[in-house]
């Protein structure tokens, strides 16, 4: 229910107690994961969490630096900080170029990281581990990355780059979460995970084109020439032709979650099945959404987050139901 299009800064600043700031900034952070993330046990709940506002902590310094040289330091320097058993201060955004509320969000998030770290010190040693892993990994892939899109100016060229950066970068905290709300068996599972996570990340590059595109980066050559645009006027079109070629790439990992928790011997009453389930309707949801935009035919599905919610929720005692939903969005992916 949080609007997070219009988010409240002055309350989210506000928020002195750990708990309580982790839960209020998730939603900011981790959009469509967060209802999922927030289906779970309250201790997988909360190592989700707290994962996934590190990740976007990451995601911040990639995205609002005033450089690529200052993001390869501030993410090298974020990473670092989780050597000792207290992490150390973040590095300071203080010239970031944010641009709308989303921005300043993100900014506030890691103005006020010490929140986070607080109830990142209360978790167990393995858990802290886990966390540690994924935001060193993610750190190493977008340094990688950010020397590739330096090379090719702003640019990844063909699909193998695009789901290289899927693998190395943003798909790992896709993977961690999967990770959490599977107990380690997606681990086991690695195929299917990272199909998984590619349609998951793909989702998020399709939806966020034009605002990579006003910052310099593009994940399609077709976009090169509009690259400082805002995806508007000339590059519409382009856009639009991007989105469905990534779309189709997409479509194509359609099948990824059902064979993934089919793979998964999950109990009998498992809140875990419910939480996948509502992450694949939110995945669905977007590429409905994508499916306009790119000029695809477009298909019926539920839009309300209600509506997913108590859609997701009978998965978690039937196997059968999650099934059926799965079954119904690979359809949908491959018919569009």
């Amino acid at each position: 229910m949080v609007d997070r299009d219009h988010p409240d800064l002055t309350h989210l600043g506000s928020i002195d107690d750990p708990g309580r700031f982790v839960w209020a900034m998730l939603p900011h952070a981790a959009r469509s994961f967060a209802p999922s993330i927030l289906l779970l046990p309250e201790n997988e709940s909360r190592l989700a969490a707290v994962g996934y506002l590190y990740a976007r902590m990451l995601d911040t310094y990639e995205d609002l630096s005033v450089s690529p040289e200052d993001a390869r330091r501030a993410i090298s320097l974020f990473a670092g900080r989780f050597s000792t058993a207290i992490p150390g201060p973040a590095p300071a955004l203080d010239d970031a170029t944010a641009t709308d509320a989303r921005d300043h969000v993100h900014l506030l998030l890691v103005e006020r990281h010490s929140l986070v770290d607080d109830v990142f010190t209360g978790l167990g040693d393995l858990d802290r581990q886990r966390i540690v892993r994924m935001v060193q990994d993610m750190a190493n892939g977008m340094i990688e990355f950010a020397t590739v899109f330096e090379n090719q100016g702003g640019v990844l060229e063909g699909e193998e780059q695009v789901l290289a950066y899927c693998h190395r970068v943003i798909g790992v905290p896709a993977t961690f979460t999967l990770d959490v709300i599977l107990d380690d068996a997606a681990a086991m599972h690695h195929a299917e995970a990272l199909h998984v996570s590619e349609l998951i990340q793909l989702a998020n590059i399709t939806r966020d084109i034009e605002k990579d595109l006003s910052r310099g980066v593009a994940y399609h050559r077709i976009l090169r020439a509009h690259l400082g645009s805002n995806g508007l006027g000339d590059a519409a079109g382009d856009v639009a032709t991007a989105k469905r070629e990534l779309m189709r790439m997409a479509t194509r990992r359609a099948d990824s979650f059902r064979r993934l928790l089919d793979a998964v011997d999950l109990p009998r009453l498992s809140p875990s099945r419910s939480a996948a389930v509502l992450m694949m309707l939110f995945t669905d949801r977007h590429y409905r959404r994508c499916a306009v935009e790119s000029g695809l035919p477009t298909w019926s599905g539920p839009t309300w987050v209600g509506s997913m919610i108590l859609a997701a929720i009978p998965a978690a005692f039937s196997a059968s139901w999650a099934d059926r939903i799965l079954l119904r969005v690979e359809r949908d992916l491959l018919a569009a």
